[in-house]
């Protein structure tokens, strides 16, 4: 059979992230490789009994179909939040449920790029992001990142100098980096924006996990509510759920309405219902408490055993929030020499180079500390350490 494939699936590379996982999935590896919320802090009880009480009180409704938009006290639910935690005027018209954030990434897509077109993103970037745009055959426009956001002059000068349809970013514990934007930066970036006319895609995967207790507002709250924003209940709640959504102004929410609809009709209508009776039925801050408060610890007890294990030349961030630390190594160190060693001592880190969407960065690395205990924290950053040494004290 003569299968002749389109040439954006062609064009299109396997998630790096998701081949590394199948080599973790041995239970004996210490695995920073990923970005899987801790399971011990899913209220899997919690769901059950939600999920229990639906099924009893509206089932039948529940396992129908349902609207394209999503179930309405579940996008109002959504909307109130934007209002009372950041000051958005926001309504549950403008709210898309989706199948998580990544299947925002790609509605987006459809809505906005042609073969060609080109899109600005961080530098390094999400590999979710990169990988969702590159099937539409777009071309990137990195922009560096420093320790406040996005070197600006930098992000001047690319709109200055090419016709980029978005900016895409994520301002809260950046995924790779776990840079958070500061409040001047986010401020500015958005000044910048505006006067150039560009749209930005706020990815906030991580807004609700920031163990620093200060809430931050989105670049979007300075945009005049132009922004478009994705969120996510994976990090917080469940992400076998597979639930996120899309905010948009009305125009912009018109055609990725529309693309939703061509895509799947609606996300999973039972997800949604089980979620919203447990946003009635429990205390979703105090359960975001308690998911800061141990990754606060976890990112604590790894940030410790880096400064004891690690040479003084390797530098990594130290995040207020979020799932990630950041690595860069050595001159002459590579980041996937130190994965192929790692992983044979039984420690699996993420190489850096896929997240850079116009190649390099091998002398840099991402590390998860979401999804370990402070027993498997030590050991596998002592064990990175060792291999480290063992790298540089090998000859070339």
């Amino acid at each position: 059979m003569n299968h002749r494939y389109s040439e954006r699936i062609c064009s299109t590379q396997k998630s790096f992230i998701r081949e590394i996982l199948k080599v973790t999935a041995d239970p004996e590896i210490i695995s920073f490789a990923g970005g899987l919320p801790n399971p011990n802090l899913i209220d899997d009880e919690g769901i059950q009994r939600a999920a229990a009480a639906l099924l009893k009180e509206d089932g039948k409704t529940a396992l129908q179909y349902s609207t394209t938009e999503g179930h309405p006290p579940l996008r109002e639910w959504i909307a109130e939040r934007y209002r009372t935690r950041y000051g958005l005027s926001v309504s549950a018209d403008q709210i898309l449920i989706t199948n998580g954030s990544q299947q925002c990434l790609d509605l987006i897509g459809k809505v906005y790029l042609d073969k060609g077109d080109s899109v600005i993103v961080e530098d390094p970037g999400y590999l979710g992001a990169i990988q969702s745009f590159s099937m539409f055959q777009a071309e990137f426009l990195p922009v560096p990142l420093n320790e406040e956001g996005p070197d600006l002059e930098r992000l001047t000068t690319v709109l200055e100098t090419s016709s980029a349809k978005f900016m895409y970013g994520i301002p809260n514990s950046q995924n790779p980096s776990g840079i958070t934007y500061s409040e001047n930066r986010r401020k500015d970036l958005a000044a910048i924006l505006c006067d150039h006319d560009m749209p930005f895609v706020e990815d906030d995967a991580y807004g609700e996990l920031q163990f620093d207790g200060v809430t931050r507002k989105p670049v979007s709250a300075y945009m005049g509510g132009e922004g478009i924003l994705t969120g996510s209940f994976s990090k917080i709640f469940s992400p076998g759920m597979r639930m996120g959504w899309v905010c948009a102004p009305e125009e912009v929410m018109e055609k990725i309405l529309i693309a939703k609809q061509a895509s799947d009709l609606h996300s999973n209508y039972l997800s949604q219902r089980i979620l919203s009776k447990y946003l009635e039925e429990n205390d979703i801050d105090a359960h975001i408490a308690v998911i800061n408060e141990e990754y606060r610890k976890r990112a604590g007890w790894m940030i410790s055993q880096m400064e004891k294990c690690f040479p003084d030349d390797v530098q990594f961030t130290r995040p207020t929030g979020g799932m990630f630390i950041w690595l860069t190594l050595p001159e002459g160190v590579s980041s996937s020499e130190l994965f192929d060693a790692a992983l044979k001592r039984k420690v699996a880190i993420l190489p850096g180079t896929p997240f850079y969407a116009d190649g390099g960065g091998d002398s840099t690395a991402r590390i998860n500390f979401s999804n370990a205990d402070k027993e498997d924290i030590m050991a596998g950053i002592e064990i990175v350490a060792e291999v480290l040494e063992e790298i540089r004290s090998t000859p070339q």
